[in-house]
């Protein structure tokens, strides 16, 4: 059994739900990309942490200093958000001991997906640009879409090449 946990942000602990139900057999919206056998995988834990607060508190580490804060939630640039996307992927995996941890945020650029196991990092983007403070939310719901599916493709591709 392969444990994965994420710790996400900008899409809204979706892959989170997406893994599970394909790890029980039925599938939702994304998740029916993953080229992996899905009786192989199991979800430890899907976190949906928006805030600093919830960055010191659940994942226990300091986080980088935002570039703007909405309400408490964090908003970085995009060179910040690859860096707290695997904090907070390798922080989820470690407090959870699963096998590989998924990590995403989102402020202001396009997003970061981070995913890491024991061997490997492997990050990507949603490659759609917006503004957590500006954007319509049109925009913001593609760039979640987006971020959601550049996760199952990163999934995949560490799956194939460290656990078949």
């Amino acid at each position: 059994m392969i444990r994965i946990a994420t710790a996400e942000c900008f899409t809204y602990g979706k892959i989170g739900l997406e893994i599970h139900a394909i790890s029980r057999g039925y599938y939702m919206n994304i998740s029916h990309m993953l080229n992996f056998e899905p009786s192989r995988l199991s979800l430890t834990a899907s976190l949906f942490i928006p805030t600093l607060s919830g960055v010191k508190s659940v994942l226990g580490f300091e986080p980088l200093e935002p570039d703007d804060l909405l309400n408490g939630i964090k908003v970085y640039n995009e060179e910040k958000d690859k860096i707290m996307a695997l904090k907070m992927a390798e922080a989820v995996r470690s407090i959870t001991g699963a096998d590989i941890g998924i990590g995403s945020t989102a402020g202001i650029g396009k997003g970061a997906i981070a995913i890491a196991d024991e061997r490997t990092v492997l990050t990507g983007s949603s490659g759609v640009y917006a503004d957590l403070r500006t954007s319509d939310a049109g925009t913001i719901m593609k760039r979640q879409e987006f971020g959601i599916e550049e996760a199952f493709l990163l999934l995949e591709k560490i799956l194939i090449e460290n656990y078949s």
